[in-house]
């Protein structure tokens, strides 16, 4: 059985993909600074103690290992874009440096495939409407977006016989929370409830679930497949008005939904290399079953 080790993944994005991992029946321990507690995940997950460091990860961490799909990221909480805070010199050794020796040391110890969670970040700013493809020329314009496109590189200059690997360019990504945590439209279905002014915003997203497949994809993939090794993960793009309906609905909110926001200009990201592989994300019917259950979860009588 495959053991696959999920640096960040008692994370957001993380712990969605250790799910999908257990579900296929993969054998997984997460990475990260603290152990998980009994009952975060939904079977039995082993724990490595690691954190992302200039000089690279402890010895014994591939231990057992055979693929490694590296989700982690050192960021101010709450924060991607601009999660240097006041310190862009660490934050930039510790996520790329501490990624490049990461992924060398994983080769080292025999790893033979290994995904990299980018984002959409590396594009930066692009024509209005311009469709982004894994071939359009990345022009990040935020430390975070750069310090991604570092990672996917020095993946890329590793790949050789028994090592290979892919990044995934991932959008902003939903879904139901894991335990104990809030999900990520947890503050704007406060602020409506209370009759705060939402502003209009639409924007590109991904169930986690979806992001999971696309990691099991790359995992089983034979490596001839993955030449490229960049492929996009979106779905849908989402308005808040579309987020927010359902809550109105079910609370019978007298406040207003925002207006629809002006979706014309977005960059909407291609899938089809990925879809070649046979990813098929949920769509709109799993965005309205996801808004049921977080709607229904929401606790009733806020305003």
């Amino acid at each position: 059985m495959s053991h696959v080790l999920v640096t960040g993944g008692t994370g957001l994005v993380g712990h969605f993909i250790t799910e999908g991992l257990l579900a296929a029946g993969f054998k997984v321990s997460v990475a990260g600074r603290r152990p998980h507690g009994a009952g975060f995940f939904s079977a039995p997950v082993g724990f490595r103690a690691a954190e992302l460091k200039p000089e690279g990860p402890r010895a014994g961490l591939f231990e057992g290992i055979t693929a490694l799909v590296h989700a982690a990221f050192d960021h101010v909480p709450g924060r991607y874009r601009g999660g240097e805070g006041d310190d862009p010199d660490g934050f930039r050794a510790r996520n790329l440096t501490g990624t490049q020796r990461l992924f060398a040391a994983a080769r080292a110890a025999g790893i033979s495939r290994t995904v990299f969670l980018s984002s959409r970040a590396v594009y930066g700013q692009q024509p209005p409407g311009a469709r982004l493809f894994e071939t359009s020329e990345p022009a990040p314009d935020t430390l975070y977006g750069t310090v991604k496109l570092g990672g996917e590189q020095a993946l890329a200059a590793l790949r050789g016989p028994g090592f290979s690997g892919a990044s995934l360019r991932v959008t902003g990504v939903y879904g139901p929370p894991a335990p104990g945590r809030r999900h990520k439209w947890a503050d704007l279905f406060a602020d409506y409830l209370a009759g705060r002014e939402i502003a209009p915003r639409a924007g590109t997203e991904v169930h986690g679930r979806d992001v999971a497949d696309a990691v099991r994809l790359i995992l089983e993939a034979p490596a001839d497949a993955l030449a490229g090794e960049v492929f996009n993960v979106s779905d849908l793009v989402i308005d808040r008005r579309d987020i927010l309906a359902p809550l109105k609905a079910a609370r019978d909110c007298p406040h207003p939904l925002p207006a629809a926001a002006d979706a014309a200009a977005l960059n909407v990201m291609d899938t089809g290399r990925l879809e070649a592989l046979g990813w098929r994300p949920g769509g709109r019917a799993l965005f309205n079953a996801t808004m049921t259950a977080l709607t229904s979860a929401t606790e009733p009588g806020r305003r």
